[in-house]
């Protein structure tokens, strides 16, 4: 009788599910403190942050309020896009939002320029780290990630121009409104790509090995091919007709 392994059919192993949903809201807290040094750097904050403050300053709600709003609003456009959003989807809305607020009310306002500039490239960094941490914990893109992608796939666009084209669009919209664009919206746009791909591959777990019972390997593992008696050769065989397409020596890859 064979024994289950580490994986079930339900799911991963819960150790690895633990540390994954660990990584997931711990990414993305910091993600939401990530944007508020940013905002209190005062030298030029990301795209989609520049976008919040702008609509914050003409509503008068918090940036991370604003936040929740803008992401619920654009996980709405993935309706239409036939987007499936997953757990980390959903959280990114809440958790980013809530952080932002919850930093802006820890962290003070700098006014000295070395400090401001500090603040900024900390930011950047941790923004990074934030970024590779709740994507490599696997739980779905984040509500404006999966909008580039969605346009992506309806348009037949590359990514990269559908990429552009939203963030110039989001900062354009967010400095009409009186969103903070400077130094720091150059410096995260140049940085934050190579950051997020670097802590991807830090933090990103190679899949766990599959561990076998002594009784599992033997199952599976194959037979001695048995040895039959010779019998005396009574007449020559015809040679095999070969498979169509199977020459010898040539690997199919698959399409």
């Amino acid at each position: 009788m064979r024994r289950s392994t580490t994986t079930t059919p339900e799911g991963p192993p819960m150790p690895d599910l633990i540390r994954r949903l660990t990584q997931l809201y711990v990414g993305l807290a910091l993600y939401g403190a990530s944007a508020a040094v940013l905002v209190q750097a005062g030298l030029g904050l990301s795209p989609w942050s520049v976008l919040d403050q702008g609509l914050a300053e003409h509503t008068g709600l918090s940036i991370g309020v604003v936040s929740i709003i803008v992401g619920a609003l654009v996980l709405l456009l993935w309706i239409p896009l036939r987007q499936r959003p997953g757990l980390g989807t959903v959280s990114n809305v809440f958790v980013v939002g809530l952080a932002i607020d919850a930093t802006l009310a820890l962290v003070p306002e700098m006014h000295a320029l070395p400090a401001r500039i500090a603040l900024l490239a900390g930011g950047i960094v941790l923004n990074g780290a934030a970024t590779g941490l709740y994507i490599a914990a696997r739980f779905g893109p984040g509500p404006r990630d999966g909008l580039m992608t969605g346009l992506h796939r309806a348009t037949g666009r590359s990514i990269r121009l559908v990429r552009t084209g939203i963030e110039i669009a989001v900062v354009v919209t967010g400095f009409l409104l009186g969103g903070s664009v400077g130094v720091g919206t150059v410096a995260y746009a140049l940085a934050i790509g190579p950051l997020a791909q670097f802590f991807l591959r830090l933090f990103s777990a190679p899949a766990p090995a599959r561990e076998e019972s002594p009784e599992t390997a033997r199952e599976e593992s194959p037979e001695p091919a048995r040895e039959e008696s010779p019998e005396p050769v009574r007449e020559a065989r015809e040679p095999a007709e070969p498979v169509a397409g199977d020459a010898p020596g040539r690997a199919i890859l698959p399409g």
